[in-house]
């Protein structure tokens, strides 16, 4: 195990004029007071890092060192994690983040060498625990010029609720602008398509479990939510969000499964 800071805890007053902005980026009608209770997830609005330009990796993100140790393998992706809801957290009020690390597992894949890195966070308001998550990052090497395509997994068809949500560029750039997100894939196309081999611009994963989150919650209020993203969704796509009783996962046009999702009312 890396021997460097493996713990971190950062608060925050839960500003109701950033939840809202959010809620206007989704094209939502509701708006929230000082007081109410946030919608599942939107803890990712706040506890910012902030970095000067000289504490940035080439992909925007915060330099490895630290929480996230320096594996030697430069492209970062949130694969997919879990969430506990125990308590709602309310705009308006401070919040404490407390972030640890959890294990850190190097594997070689078809694509080279990979990094597994998982980090609990736990976050507290008024004393009491409100949210368990579990994040789920992967670190990988740059991608070869011949390395053949990953195949997708096809997704369900048998949904009983459906939703088409469609991405530009400009719900990209807030959404970036609102989570504090810098990493370059998802606002720099050059980037994107030259160093990490994407075809284009690509929809943050926390915004596609974001909108599966809202979906699962028009059914009732959700106690956990488990989610694996399985292939990017890029700029201009339609995809279909989909849900049944237990489940929830995104759709591609062309069949294929981009996320999965398993609810817990």
């Amino acid at each position: 195990m890396p021997d460097d800071k493996a713990e971190t805890r950062l608060t925050d007053r839960l500003d109701p004029a950033r939840a809202n902005a959010l809620l206007a980026a989704l094209g939502r009608s509701e708006r929230l007071d000082a007081g109410d209770a946030l919608p599942p997830f939107f803890h990712q609005l706040y506890f910012w890092e902030a970095q000067p330009p000289e504490g940035l990796g080439r992909d925007g993100h915060p330099r490895t060192g630290g929480l996230i140790p320096d594996l030697g393998l430069p492209r970062r992706m949130w694969a997919g994690g879990a969430l506990r809801f125990l308590a709602p957290l309310r705009a308006g009020k401070e919040a404490e983040k407390r972030s640890a690390r959890e294990t850190v597992a190097r594997k070689t894949g078809r694509s080279g060498s990979l990094a597994f890195v998982t980090v609990r966070h736990e976050i507290r308001q008024g004393g009491a625990l409100c949210v368990e998550e579990r994040q789920d990052l992967v670190y990988r090497e740059d991608p070869s010029p011949d390395a053949p395509a990953p195949v997708p997994p096809t997704a369900r068809g048998d949904e009983t609720l459906a939703r088409i949500a469609r991405f530009d560029s400009t719900l990209l750039f807030r959404y970036s602008a609102l989570t504090f997100n810098g990493h370059r894939i998802h606002y720099d196309v050059d980037y994107a398509r030259e160093v990490e081999g994407y075809t284009d611009l690509v929809v943050h994963g926390p915004l596609l479990a974001q909108l599966l989150m809202l979906l699962a919650e028009e059914q009732a209020p959700l106690k956990a939510f488990r989610f694996r993203a399985t292939a990017p969704v890029t700029l201009g796509e339609e995809v279909t969000l989909c849900r049944d009783a237990r489940s929830a996962w995104v759709r591609g046009a062309d069949g294929r499964q981009c996320m999965a999702a398993e609810l817990e009312y």
